[in-house]
């Protein structure tokens, strides 16, 4: 019965749907992105009502959604984390986030989807959507379950996790790991600075799309950590380039005028790395001291509270040895 009621449902949604236009993806060859400072979004829910829902106030208007959801759906890959840290279960993520080392064994039950995947997602039986404000299909989504979605970027990467703290029914607990982590991410902060020195400058470089980059202080790789937490200096070149759009795209032959006394490698196994074997990058001042940190770029790409905490450990053992 169950397989003849869903092809009927997503014929209705689709119905319901088509005068509605989808707005585009706005996928691009550009690196992955992640947040970056702005004012912050109010957000907060009212009180619970007998029914078990409550108003999330979205930045979109307010959303009827569930105080105790059980089965959500993630549409994108920049807030997965942030949905698991707080021990919500999820029934679909985006590909990236099940590839995503540090989410796989924890992910390994849970389905793949997209926003073009209607019919799946009906099959998950969701009683929550999470997505960017940009996904397609917005308005087919909400036939289907509530959907909350946020815009990219518009909110700091500790605001956003009290905004998802907020929208789970969970902020107290989204607040206590903000005030815990900027507890630790400053203590940290101040034992590399006294061994590495506070003059020191970082800079952080990935190769993507067969590209090399240098990033700002707000594009995941651990940016937000070392620049935003600890304080660290970022080399005048990098912060230069990087002012504009968040990253900037640089050659072998000009990096080590972006390299900083220390540099931390997104490194990516399946990208092409090989200027690694230059003798122009092995020259580089901060290859030559061996003060070059090499991570896993599918583990660092982000900043949910997941992978900051993975950023932080790696950053510990990297600059303190422990």
């Amino acid at each position: 019965m169950k397989k003849l009621f869903v092809p009927f449902v997503l014929s209705l949604v689709l119905i319901l749907s088509a005068c509605g236009g989808n707005q585009n993806n706005n996928a691009s060859s550009t690196p992955e992105v992640s947040s970056t400072d702005a004012p912050k979004d109010e957000a907060s829910p009212s009180t619970t009502s007998d029914s078990g829902t409550f108003t999330y106030q979205s930045e979109n208007g307010p959303v009827e959604v569930p105080t105790n959801p059980q089965r959500v759906i993630v549409i994108t890959r920049f807030l997965t984390g942030n949905v698991m840290a707080l021990g919500v279960p999820l029934v679909g993520v985006d590909e990236m986030s099940k590839d995503n080392p540090n989410f796989k064994e924890k992910l390994a039950n849970t389905e793949a989807v997209t926003d073009e995947s209607l019919e799946k997602i009906i099959e998950l039986n969701p009683d929550l959507i999470i997505g960017l404000s940009d996904i397609k299909n917005i308005d087919k989504l909400k036939q289907i379950a509530p959907t909350v979605t946020y815009t990219y970027g518009k909110v700091d990467f500790l605001t956003q996790q009290i905004e998802i703290g907020k929208l789970l029914n969970k902020e107290q607990e989204a607040k206590n790991w903000v005030d815990d982590f900027n507890a630790r991410t400053k203590k940290v902060g101040e034992e590399i600075k006294a061994k590495i020195g506070v003059d020191a400058t970082v800079s952080v470089i990935e190769t993507f799309n067969k590209q090399l980059y240098v990033y700002g202080d707000n594009f995941g790789r651990g940016t937000e950590i070392l620049y935003q937490q600890f304080g660290l200096g970022m080399p005048e070149k990098v912060k230069e380039a990087t002012k504009a759009e968040g990253f900037f795209a640089v050659s072998t032959e000009v990096l080590k005028d972006f390299s900083g006394d220390y540099v931390i490698f997104s490194k990516n196994a399946d990208e092409d790395n090989t200027f690694q074997d230059t003798e122009t990058y092995k020259n580089i001042a901060a290859v030559k001291n061996q003060h070059v940190f090499e991570a896993d770029a599918k583990a660092f790409y982000f900043n949910d509270p997941l992978s900051m905490e993975y950023q932080l450990e790696f950053f510990i053992q990297s600059f303190l040895g422990k």
